[in-house]
Order: structure tokens, then C-alpha cells, then sequence
């Protein structure tokens, strides 16, 4: 295989397990046959190819053996060196070296069983000899790898005694003894997940990873290694109930050579991935975005300085707004081998310098595949640096005025002693998605997708997004419009994202968070804005919705009256509450950017009380915003207040809802 995707793994090894991952490129193309090796065993090609440091052979017949063995490893012919490795052992019982490499060559060929057992041969011969050190390391290490945690910890521990204690080797021990100690106490309390595939129709592939999604969970974006060893982007749709056949995202983006690990805005229109080869670029990997418009993807630019570096770059994570770019590398400053990075994205739309996440996300050993959940706060990503159960565990981290929390390890079976790669979780924070190799005797096959339903001891820490999508119309001639979102927090008057409607079908995808009231502000140039109102304080699902906004063109008297959703007045007042500024702003703005056209504000109010007083109030309050407007410098000549009391309702006063929609100030053309 080429290798799976670009790059996005970590240096000198496969990452196997939940989410397949590959080595390096230029390595795996220079020899195969080692991508099959064993991640903790990184001094194996060394050990079977030096010579050896451990106890040499008694008899000339074992070591001629010994090195006949080692000699068909060198050609590829690991099943071949297994006899003479053990015919080696049979000639010379105290040959330890040569229990060693039969071990490796065990684990090689994915045959474990014999390997533990020739490994604690070798450990009986001189139990209590720092000799017997690499058959303790490999022992253990394998034990480890394939979950059998109890049976490690002695083995550990009594290999720990043959350091000193403040020694590196003792502390990397004692790591491995705080690993296996953790997942004994995750598996003895399992997380409540029950995985199952995404769908069988996916997989049209020898292997599928690296699952992303809209916000609205309809359209998937992943990763599939092909026959002929390339690996592409491909998409699928979801109408409800099935997924579409998966089909390349787009010739412009896909290659002969490898695409992947890639990131999709919320919207599903803008999309960040990693090439390695096959392209121009600044090191040996970079990062590519493309936007779509109608059914076409863009010729994808390199992102360049300062993302693009000549280090490594990869596996990005956008934001929902695609303000935000998440994404590993290995460039200096960085606190470990490979950390998460992170760049924001300025008024001019270029990326600005990115800052490297720091503790305690970051460590010394190597993070990967980060995912920036919707709602810009928790961030989910893969490392072998937090304690878990062994190699790469999936974590989550909180972002926060105080900065980040400390990673979570998401738990047992989540996570497990293979290693884990990147996790995609929905925007109302109910699912997640990954990919995970299934397995045949311990030997991994393929890769699929798969999903569960997000355990509620993680769904409550995970603070849920609502989206809104739909069409952006013309109100008279239903044509759609390349319009633009503003998000609006009401209580700060921050914008919280920006966004542009697909120029050729109109649609839009905004994400809402929860938690706060909100204003959604749709314009375009020749149309009078439409103004949107989410009170979400007290929503804790993220469902989503659907509208369709149109709207009216700017011209004089011939307008529809539009409702200034955002206007808030204390029940019988009508002193403008602080959080009206927002709106009053818009219309301002909206007024001085076309001098030339004059308003009526409207004041409406329900059925209730005595009519006259209705009418004083409804008056009182469209005053009130001529008075603002004319504060901001609006000429007193272009706009006029008028009260219309409760005779003009917008639907019958027969329930309270209603009537909360007949309270409102509207404003329109003269």
C-alpha cells in the first residue's frame, strides 16, 4: 500500500487499532515487510540485524543457525527463519539471544503465543541477570500490547529492580507500570458503548478511516485506501434512513498519488486535508483547503506560511466557522515530538502564526489527530504522552477562559491496549463515529467505519450545538442568493461566526451554540436585512432546523414590513433593553449605508389590556427606536415612529406564543 493517508501516523511505526494509520511514506517504500512490526518493539530490525549483546552460542552448529536465521530475516523471509531459530535453541537450550530473536521473529509473523513463551524461556535461563533485561522489555512490552495487563505487572516490576531508581530506563518502566495499573481499573469500569458499522454500503474498499461529517450528519467525508494501494477522499450522503454508495469528493482534489485525513467545515463547503507527495509544497507533508460551490470542489491551494512549514504538517481539524485550524506537527518550539497546533484565521482571511497548545494537552511523546468538537470548547484528540491503556489513547480537553482542562482519557472500551486514532463526535453531541481495524487471530484486516451512541457520562461534559440550515432567497423572484450570516452573542455584541451562503444554491449551515441568547443577522446588498432570534438558555439538546429565509429587495414602497426579532422591552415599557443594541446597531448601519431610503418603524402589541393604552404603548416603543437611531446620527427626516396598538395582529391571540409574536416592532420602506 502507499501508505495510509499521507502520512498521518507517527514516526517509525504503524498506529494499528481503532483508526488505521501508516508510517512514514519514504520508510514503508524502502521496505514493507517492517511496517508489519510491533510499535513498542523499536529496536527489533537492530536487534535481528546487529550483532548480538546478549549470551552468544556454545556450539559452532547453533550459532551457524542463529545466523542462517537472521540471514532470511534480511531477505524477507521471516517464516523461513523460524525453523532455524529454533533449531538453534535446540542445539545450544542456553542460548538466550537466540530465545530473544526467536520471540521477535514470533511477534513478526503475529504469532504471540509462542513468542510469550519462548520470551519466559529465556527470562528462566538467568531470572535475576541483567542479561535477561530485553527478554523482560519485550515480554513485557507484548503483553502489554495485547491487553494482558495483569500478567505484565510482575514481570515490570521485577525488570524495574534492575535500574536504578531515578534512571531513565526505571522512569520509562515505571510508566509502563502506571499504564497497566490504569487500564486494569478502566476495564473493571467499562464506559456503556455498543460500536456498530456505519453501513456495509461504505465499503467499497479494501479500508475506510478518518470519518467526518456536516453538522446536520448528512453528508461524510473519509479516507479510503483503493486496491492499487492510492488512497482518496470519498463522500456519502444520509436521506434518514440509508447511506449512499460513496463516491469520489472530486477529480480536482484526488490524486494517483495519496489525499486524506481531512476536516469539513460545518456547512460541508470548505475542506482542509493532508497530501505528502505528489504536490508542490513547503516539507513533507502539507496542508490543502478547497471550497465547494454548487456541486464543484475548488483546485485546492497549499495553505502555505505560516501553517505550511518545511517540518511536518497534518492531520487538521477546522472549526465549525472555519475561523479556527487544529493541526499536528513536529516543527520546533513544540513541547514533545509531534504536538497540536493551532491558528486563527484574521479579518483578511489569512491564517495568523500558530500557537502550540502547551500543557496540558501537549507532552513530550507525540499527540495526534486533534477534532475540535462544534462548539469550540472541547477538543478531542489522539496521544501516546496522557496514561491509558497503552500507545495511542483517545482523549478530551475543555477550553476555557482559564485555558485548557486537563485531557480525560475517554475510557475502556473506547479505548483499549491497541492503539486509537481520531474521533469525529456530532455537533448535539449524542454520537461519535471512528474507524476501527477488525481483526482475524490477532491479525488486523480492515478498516471501517463505525459509530456509537456517546456514553452519558461523556455527553455531559460535552456542551451540544444546534445548527440552522437552509436557503437564502429573493422574497419576490424565489432565486437564490449568495447572502451573508452574522452570529451575534446579544450579551456581549461579539460576532461568534461568520459565514457565507453557497453562491449557486444559496444554502447555509450556521451552527447555534446553546447556553446563550443569539442573533442571526442575513443580508446582501439590495435587500433589506433579515433579523433572526435564538434564545438558547435554556435548550440542552442540539436538534437541528431548518428555514428558509428570503429576502426583500431594498426598494422604496414596495417592500414587505420585516420584524426586528432582536428588540427587547420589560412587560408594559418600553425603555430598550441593553441587549436591543445589537439590532439598533444593524438598522443604523443598514440606514447609513443606504442614504437615500427612509423607514417607518412600526410598533405592534397583543390583545391584551385596554386598547388605547396598547395603542400608547406600541407607539412609545417604535419611538424609542427613532430616538436611538437619530442618537447614531440617522437624519430625523427619514424615519418616523407609528403605533399600531393590537390591530394589526400577525396571528390570532389564542394561545401565548402567539401573542408573543404579535408583540414586535417590524420596519419598512417609504
Amino acid at each position: 500500500m502507499a501508505n495510509f493517508v499521507a502520512d498521518t501516523q507517527v514516526y517509525g511505526h504503524p498506529v494499528k487499532g481503532r483508526g488505521a494509520w501508516s508510517m512514514e511514506y519514504g520508510s514503508l517504500k524502502k521496505f514493507r515487510l517492517f511496517t508489519l512490526l510491533p510499535a513498542p518493539c523499536t529496536l527489533l530490525i537492530t536487534l535481528l540485524l546487529a550483532p548480538c549483546s546478549l549470551l552468544f552460542a556454545q556450539t559452532p552448529k547453533a550459532q551457524e543457525l542463529y545466523a542462517q536465521s537472521i540471514k532470511l530475516f534480511g531477505e524477507r523471509k521471516a517464516d523461513e527463519a523460524i525453523p532455524f531459530m529454533e533449531q538453534a535453541i535446540k542445539q545450544d537450550p542456553n542460548f538466550t539471544d537466540a530465545y530473544l530473536k526467536l520471540g521477535q521473529l514470533y511477534e513478526f509473523t503475529k504469532r504471540y503465543d509462542p513468542a510469550l513463551a519462548v520470551y519466559r524461556n529465556a527470562i528462566k535461563l538467568q531470572p535475576d541477570s541483567p542479561a535477561s533485561g530485553a527478554a523482560y522489555q519485550s515480554l513485557s512490552n507484548t503483553l502489554l500490547r495485547l491487553g494482558r495487563y495483569s500478567e505484565a505487572l510482575p514481570y515490570l516490576e521485577k525488570y524495574q529492580t534492575m535500574f536504578a531508581p531515578q534512571s531513565a530506563q526505571a522512569k520509562r518502566i515505571a510508566r509502563q507500570i502506571e499504564t497497566a495499573r490504569f487500564a486494569q481499573e478502566a476495564i473493571q469500569h467499562p464506559q456503556a458503548v455498543d460500536p456498530k458499522p456505519l453501513s456495509s454500503v461504505l465499503q467499497t474498499t479494501p479500508s475506510q478511516y478518518f470519518p467526518v461529517l456536516t453538522a446536520d450528519e448528512q453528508t461524510l467525508v473519509f479516507t479510503a485506501l483503493k486496491p492499487e494501494g492510492d488512497e482518496d477522499l470519498m463522500t456519502a450522503t444520509f436521506n434518514g434512513e440509508i447511506w449512499s454508495p460513496p463516491t469520489s469528493l472530486a477529480s480536482s482534489i484526488n490524486t494517483p498519488e495519496n489525499e486524506g485525513t481531512a476536516s469539513l467545515s460545518a456547512d460541508g463547503r470548505t475542506i482542509v486535508f493532508t497530501a505528502c507527495q505528489g504536490r508542490k509544497g513547503f516539507g513533507s507533508c502539507d496542508l490543502y483547503m478547497s471550497h465547494k460551490t454548487g456541486d464543484d470542489w475548488s483546485s485546492p491551494e497549499n495553505l502555505g506560511t505560516p501553517i505550511n512549514t518545511r517540518y511536518y504538517e497534518s492531520q487538521p481539524a477546522l472549526s465549525a466557522d472555519g475561523r479556527q485550524l487544529y493541526f499536528v506537527s513536529d516543527r520546533p518550539g513544540g513541547k514533545g515530538r509531534r504536538d497540536i497546533w493551532r491558528s486563527e484565521r484574521n479579518a483578511t482571511g489569512d491564517w495568523n502564526e500558530p500557537v502550540n497548545l502547551g500543557e496540558p494537552v501537549n507532552t513530550p511523546f507525540n499527540e495526534a489527530s486533534p477534532f475540535i468538537h462544534p462548539n469550540g470548547q472541547s477538543l478531542f484528540f489522539a496521544s501516546e504522552g496522557h496514561i491509558g491503556m497503552g500507545g495511542y489513547d483517545l482523549f478530551v480537553a475543555d477550553n476555557s477562559a482559564s485555558g485548557w482542562s486537563a485531557p480525560t482519557n475517554l475510557g475502556y472500551p473506547i479505548n483499549t491496549s491497541e492503539d486509537q486514532a481520531s474521533l469525529f463526535v456530532s455537533a448535539n453531541g449524542k454520537r461519535a463515529y471512528y474507524s476501527y481495524e477488525e481483526q482475524k487471530d490477532g491479525v488486523s484486516q480492515k478498516s471501517r467505519l463505525y459509530t456509537f451512541d456517546l456514553p452519558e457520562s461523556l455527553r455531559e461534559r460535552i456542551k451540544p450545538v444546534t445548527y440552522l440550515k437552509g436557503v437564502v432567497t429573493d422574497a419576490k423572484t424565489k432565486k437564490p442568493l449568495n447572502a451573508s450570516l452574522e452570529l451575534i452573542d446579544l450579551k456581549t455584541n461579539q460576532v461568534v461566526s461568520r459565514l457565507q451562503t453557497d453562491s449557486q444554491t444559496g444554502q447555509y449551515t450556521a451552527v447555534l451554540p446553546s447556553g446563550g441568547e443569539y442573533a442571526l443577522y442575513v443580508s446582501q446588498p439590495g435587500y433589506l436585512f433579515k433579523s433572526l432570534s435564538f434564545d438558547l438558555t435554556q435548550k440542552t439538546k442540539g436538534d437541528g432546523m431548518s428555514l428558509t429565509v428570503p429576502l426583500e429587495p431594498a426598494v422604496a414602497g414596495t417592500s414587505a414590513n420585516e420584524t426586528l426579532n432582536n428588540l427587547f422591552f420589560e412587560s408594559g415599557r418600553y425603555d430598550l433593553a441593553e441587549k436591543s443594541k445589537t439590532e439598533l446597531d444593524r438598522l443604523s448601519a443598514f440606514l447609513q449605508a443606504n442614504p437615500t431610503l427612509k423607514v417607518e418603524i412600526l410598533g405592534h402589541t397583543d390583545d391584551k389590556g385596554d386598547a388605547a393604552t396598547n395603542l400608547a404603548l406600541s407607539q412609545k416603543r417604535a419611538q424609542a427606536v427613532v430616538t436611538y437611531l437619530a442618537k447614531a446620527g440617522i437624519e430625523a427626516s427619514r424615519i418616523r415612529a407609528v403605533g399600531y396598538g393590537k390591530t394589526r395582529p400577525l396571528v390570532p391571540n389564542t394561545t401565548d406564543e402567539n401573542r408573543q409574536l404579535n408583540r414586535r416592532i417590524e420596519w419598512k420602506l417609504l
